[in-house]
């Protein structure tokens, strides 16, 4: 007998900042918005809308102001962005968003090639942020987003030690969460398994989510092995587009669509109409002629009798009493 209340896992979906940042072809403002109000019709409760850089050096989130200001408008969705340094954070928060994502490198070589600063450096910006957003925007969520914490392309290999260094370093400088970045498609499920018990041991209730890449293959694989380190956050993308533009060969995030599927099918509630997430696709389909759309759910479609974690079936109206909030 299905569980009424199963277990939540919050799904964030990074694909309109992270898949976006990506594309060449500039995704219209008005398909952006309907993507954003399709993706949370479909019960994406977090959404990383965009990110606060230059225009001149992302074009994509040129109408970073206009997305914030329409994902603001949609009940019940927490808006996140990503904001590399100090300024572009300052404008997030004036913006009236809910949670800031700060990039923050393990590497020296990929911080350098990222944002343009060691990480020393941008430790030192980091305390300045959170010293703003506490005089000014108490209300706003601050999170690390620890970047090659498993491998980097530039620099190769990366020690648990040298990801757990600046772990600690992000919770010192008073960040709320602190949350592991597969940038470069090094990370294996012993690794994913033994990095987030770790991060969990040593940053209690910073310890944040998963942002894994499927660059090698291992993507879902890893979502499962963070899963049982205890892990409730996991990000992804819809339609697997994405990949950072400084981690050479690094290619998109992990599929929102599948893994929404595999959470649903082991016994984990994500509060997402996998047939609705679906149809959102058609909407990038759109808007980014010949963009390469990857996945298998909507190709093979749900399975003969499949039920969702509480009990329904996909036509069922989701049971009262079990919403999805952010995950605890």
């Amino acid at each position: 007998m299905n569980n009424p209340c199963p277990p939540k896992v919050l799904i964030s979906e990074v694909g309109p900042r992270d898949g976006l940042q990506s594309v060449k072809a500039v995704m219209p403002t008005a398909a952006k918005l309907r993507w954003i109000s399709a993706l949370a019709a479909a019960g994406l409760k977090e959404i990383e809308v965009g990110s606060f850089v230059p225009p001149k050096l992302l074009p994509q989130m040129g109408d970073i102001h206009d997305v914030v200001s329409h994902a603001l408008t949609i009940p019940g969705l927490h808006v996140a962005v990503l904001a590399p340094n100090l300024r572009g954070s300052e404008r997030a928060f004036e913006a009236g968003v809910h949670k800031v994502t700060l990039p923050v490198s393990v590497t020296n070589e990929h911080s350098m090639a990222n944002i343009r600063k060691t990480t020393a450096q941008m430790i030192d910006e980091v305390r300045e942020i959170v010293a703003l957003r506490n005089a000014r925007f108490p209300g706003v969520q601050i999170e690390a987003g620890v970047s090659v914490a498993f491998g980097c392309t530039i620099a190769g290999a990366v020690g648990d030690d040298e990801t757990m260094r600046m772990c600690v370093a992000m919770a010192e400088c008073g960040v709320d969460e602190v949350g592991l970045s597969d940038t470069s498609g090094y990370a294996n499920p012993a690794q994913v398994r033994r990095l987030f018990r770790r991060l969990q041991s040593e940053l209690g209730g910073k310890a944040g989510g998963a942002h894994f890449h499927n660059t090698r293959g291992q993507g879902l694989a890893n979502v499962v092995a963070a899963l049982e380190a205890g892990v409730t956050t996991i990000d992804a993308s819809q339609a697997g587009l994405g990949g950072c533009p400084y981690a050479p060969g690094a290619t998109g995030n992990i599929v929102t669509e599948d893994l929404a599927f595999l959470l649903e099918a082991m016994g984990f509630d994500t509060g997402i109409d996998i047939d609705a997430l679906i149809a959102a696709r058609a909407i990038l389909a759109e808007a980014l002629p010949g963009e390469a759309l990857y996945g298998h759910v909507q190709d093979a479609g749900l399975p003969k009798g499949f039920r969702y974690a509480d009990g329904r079936t996909p036509s069922a109206p989701k049971p009262e009493g079990c919403l999805l909030g952010a995950a605890q």
